[in-house]
């Protein structure tokens, strides 16, 4: 699913807001809020129109929304410090910088100019400039290689790439000379276009996306040259065709691009049309924000929900704590009894000391000289003058014994004691009662909503896992699945991963025609690693490497023979160094109901209940044993955790080799 607006979207956002029934020109600034880190909400007055809200998530998004997210009880700093310097102010002028992903948006107050520049690339920033371009304010206060954002200093725009929409054939050639890289990766990154539209130039183009750059004919660079020409016309005319396209992600329909205009690789793919570009980025990413919200207050809910488990917690701590000082008062009581006659002794010494005009010090004075020849004496450990007590202790249990009554009525009131603590045991005893008659009625509900899903995935025979990106990786669990991954479910357009040490299951991203992120690469790479002898000789890091498809042969060289689930690497390999090992569990509660494993990332975006593994002392049964009841605590529905992640579920998605949970 799209993360963040490509250039091509810039522009259009651009040319809606700088023109038209969309435009903002002229529109009063009004109050500016940062409902999120990156993310700020500027309230304006449009002419004829009204109120409306633009909203800016730096390194993402920005668009007029009408998913507008809450705003914070407490102003923050930035958005406060904007309204001192363009608030009432007006908007002059809506544009995008050089075909890149930067917009400025002209704001005119009281004379005073000021430009608003929003960085949507990774990892993003709002920065607001004088007339001289001078930083006034920037979001994030960043110091890149040759790029200060600072207050102060001279705004620089990043590292120019050349523009698509005006690039010539002796850019392209002068590029394609100098890039070690496919087509389609070249005209991604150097021209700043992006996966999904570089494979459009490169469909629209007839060249073949995976040929060597270099390799390229000039009349292939002049085709190039006629698609990029092609792709942006709809740019230069302002003849968009705003649409969402939709894919089919686990039995749902949902939006998985958002584009300004069609383009044909999408052309078998549903699609949604809405009369604006930004109405159809609010739909795409407002909306998604919204929900975000929606998911935390739910989270909220749950939390609160889960009142009653740490009720009950305190109430069973209350009992036994209850019962335990019960049975010490009542031994106490015995314990006097049993020594009926010494400490009656006791009292009548002290008692006869008093009598005689002995002062308390010259009574503890004559005790402590007593000590050897008194074995009576020996019991008392101190003398409360004040109460007119003293504390004995009679062979280890220690009782406080008032010399003004008697042996009886000594007892007695730890007698009483016991009892009171009986009588809140009791009342404790009719509370968890209750608690757990409420939590049953909880658990019921819960239960009839939660249904098990049977659905069964080709997929789940093999290790896998959904990326962050929404990209199925697969891998071989011994050399029988190796086999039939590599035989029957790569394809060309796929990318493998291997480490160079044996014992490594390989594993395929099942790519779909589509590029790849980086954040599914690094998952994956984790993946490989951890799932490898890596794992299973205790080291936290590992290397690992990615080839295509065509590198991966069946076929040995002269001499020698491969053994069934062995195959040849052949041709450059893409290392990743030093990767750090990590590996996580979680429960997938919507849709499909299931135990899923693999990069912690991952994971967390899929899966709740998340419990993080690194390589330690405990064989995969005994760990996914504990996982198990972790779940069964967590759920209260034993039999529901059963059927979607007992334990011989839960080992299956662990790392091999021995693991400790992570505390």
């Amino acid at each position: 699913m799209k993360k963040e607006m490509t250039s091509a979207d810039v522009a259009a956002l651009a040319l809606e807001l700088s023109s038209g029934e969309t435009s903002i020109i002229d529109a009063k600034i009004a109050k500016i809020y940062q409902p999120a880190p990156d993310e700020i909400r500027i309230n304006l007055f449009v002419y004829e129109k009204g109120r409306d809200n633009l909203v800016i998530e730096a390194g993402k998004r920005a668009h007029m929304s009408q998913h507008i997210r809450p705003s914070p009880k407490i102003p923050q700093s930035f958005p406060m410090m904007l309204r001192k310097h363009i608030m009432a102010g007006r908007i002059t002028f809506v544009k995008q910088y050089d075909f890149d992903r930067i917009l400025e948006i002209g704001v005119v107050r009281g004379g005073v100019e000021t430009v608003l520049v929003v960085e949507l690339f990774s990892p993003g920033n709002i920065v607001l400039l004088d007339s001289e371009r001078k930083i006034i304010l920037p979001m994030k206060p960043v110091t890149f290689k040759g790029r200060r954002i600072r207050s102060g200093e001279v705004y620089q725009y990043p590292e120019a790439q050349i523009s698509p929409v005006d690039a010539k054939a002796s850019d392209l050639e002068a590029v394609f000379a100098g890039s070690d890289a496919d087509v389609v990766r070249t005209i991604a990154t150097r021209f700043n276009l992006g996966g999904v539209l570089a494979e459009e130039v490169c469909a629209r183009s007839g060249v073949n996306k995976s040929e060597p750059a270099k390799e390229i004919s000039s009349d292939g660079i002049q085709a190039i040259i006629s698609a990029l020409q092609d792709v942006f016309k709809p740019l230069l005319s302002g003849d968009l065709k705003p649409c969402l396209v939709k894919k089919d992600d686990k039995g749902k329909v949902k939006p998985f691009d958002v584009l300004p205009f069609e383009l044909s690789i999408y052309s078998d793919s549903e699609k949604e049309s809405f009369p604006t570009f930004n109405a159809a980025l609010d739909e795409f990413f407002g909306k998604a924000a919204a929900e975000s919200v929606q998911e935390a207050v739910t989270a909220v809910k749950k939390e609160k929900v889960d009142v009653f488990a740490r009720r009950l917690q305190k109430q069973e701590d209350a009992i036994e704590k209850f019962g335990t000082d019960a049975d010490k008062q009542t031994r106490i009581a015995e314990v006097i009894y049993a020594n009926y006659i010494d400490i009656e002794q006791i009292i009548n010494v002290l008692k006869q000391a008093r009598d005689k005009g002995y002062s308390w010090d010259e009574i503890k004075s004559i005790l402590k000289k007593a000590k050897d020849t008194v074995p009576a004496a020996k019991w008392i450990e101190n003398i409360n003058s004040a109460e007119g007590n003293i504390v004995l202790n009679l062979d280890g249990t220690r009782a406080t014994i008032d010399i003004k009554l008697t042996i009886p009525q000594n007892a007695q009131v730890y007698y009483d004691k016991a009892k009171k603590l009986t009588k809140k045991k009791d009342g404790a005893l009719k509370a968890i009662e209750d608690t757990k008659l409420a939590m049953q009625k909880r658990e019921k509900k819960v239960s009839n909503k939660r249904k098990v899903s049977n659905k069964k995935y080709w997929y789940e025979r093999f290790r896998w896992f959904m990326s962050s990106d929404g990209f199925l990786v697969v891998a071989g669990r011994d050399a029988d699945t190796n086999e039939e991954i590599v035989k029957k479910y790569m394809e060309k357009r796929d990318i493998v991963f291997h480490t160079q040490d044996p014992g490594a299951p390989i594993t395929v991203i099942k790519t779909m025609g589509e590029d790849v992120p980086e954040e599914t690469l690094q998952e994956t790479a984790q993946f490989v690693v951890s799932y490898s002898s890596v794992w299973k000789s205790g080291q936290f890091s590992g290397d690992c490497y990615w080839i295509k498809p065509e590198q991966v042969s069946k076929t040995p060289e002269t001499g020698e023979y491969l053994k069934k689930g062995s195959f040849v690497i052949r041709g450059e390999r893409n290392y990743f160094r030093d990767v750090q090992v990590a590996a996580a569990i979680g429960l997938e509660l919507e849709g499909s109901t299931r135990v899923i494993g693999g990069p912690t990332s991952a994971v967390r975006k899929y899966g709740q209940h998340v419990v993080e593994v690194v390589p330690g002392k405990y064989n995969q049964n005994d760990v996914a044993k504990k996982i198990y009841k972790i779940y069964v605590e967590k759920l209260k529905e034993p039999n529901f955790v059963k059927q979607i992640a007992s334990p011989d579920k839960i080992a299956m998605m662990l790392p091999p080799g021995e693991s400790d949970i992570k505390v």
